[in-house]
């Protein structure tokens, strides 16, 4: 197999990757064909996942304008995943030049990619971390640098806990996470779930098969669950719902598959 120019070395490129399978359901060219080929076995049992991730990163960008627009320019993005158009620092900076992000991933793909893309913007930078050790990623260099923690911080968990397994204590880490950060932060979170999905259980199940054949188990969570995460926030209205039916900006998208999965933003006391 070939190693494309942009490809960090000492990655195994025969290796699929839950970042760049995302970034192909984006349509976007920073993937490799084993992560191609895991999407399409994927996407045989739930055709609709690019429209799923279309929908999480709408849902993402208006969440970054409502932090905005409630005073909060500071971003903590973990698990950010390979930059594509309209990414956090985009949006935010458009709307407040000042606004400073710091992204966090384990893929060292996604990292190489968005150290290119922030070459020079001294308001926004990249860590390479996991979110089970969020002291790594308070204690990072970068975070540091960008973050005051004394003062509100949006803390961006979109599409990265349903990663998680129960056994890798997601709760714990989301926990650390929220008492590290000032009143007045917001969590924004999407997660999936087998609610909403326009197919059987049985049949999405099959597309849950495919990330645990690959080692990157997908954990379909209920809207309860999902809730949990929210504790010691108070969710903003709508509250806890599907990603078109938070604070749309236009009419409501019509793609049954787009409403699949929860998104929810809420506000530390």
């Amino acid at each position: 197999m070939e190693r494309p120019a942009w490809a960090p070395p000492g990655i195994d490129i025969s290796v699929p990757s839950v970042s760049r399978i995302y970034d192909y359901y984006l349509g976007g060219s920073h993937n490799f064909e084993v992560d191609r080929e895991a999407a399409r076995k994927a996407m045989q049992f739930l055709p609709g996942l690019p429209k799923i991730m279309q929908a999480n990163r709408a849902f993402m960008r208006r969440a970054v304008h409502y932090a905005v627009g409630e005073g909060v320019t500071q971003f903590l993005d973990i698990g950010s995943g390979i930059p594509t158009f309209g990414n956090v620092h985009e949006v935010a900076q458009k709307a407040e030049p000042e606004a400073r992000v710091v992204y966090v991933d384990h893929d060292p793909v996604a990292v190489a990619h968005s150290q290119a893309v922030l070459d020079g913007n001294e308001r926004a930078g990249i860590v390479q971390a996991d979110l089970r050790k969020p002291a790594e990623i308070l204690g990072s260099a970068e975070a540091g640098r960008l973050l005051d923690l004394e003062q509100p911080v949006a803390l961006l968990l979109v599409a990265v806990l349903h990663f998680l397994e129960d056994a890798d204590d997601p709760m714990r880490s989301v926990a650390e996470l929220r008492d590290a950060l000032a009143p007045g932060s917001l969590l924004v979170l999407t997660h999936a779930s087998y609610e909403g999905i326009p197919l059987p259980k049985e049949q999405a199940g099959g597309a849950v098969g495919v990330y645990r054949d690959i080692r990157n188990p997908l954990v379909m969570r209920s809207r309860e669950e999902i809730a949990r995460f929210f504790d010691g926030f108070e969710l903003v209205d709508p509250g806890l719902v599907s990603m078109p039916d938070w604070r749309p900006d236009a009419p409501a998208e019509e793609d049954p598959f787009a409403f699949s999965g929860f998104a929810g933003v809420g506000r530390k006391a």
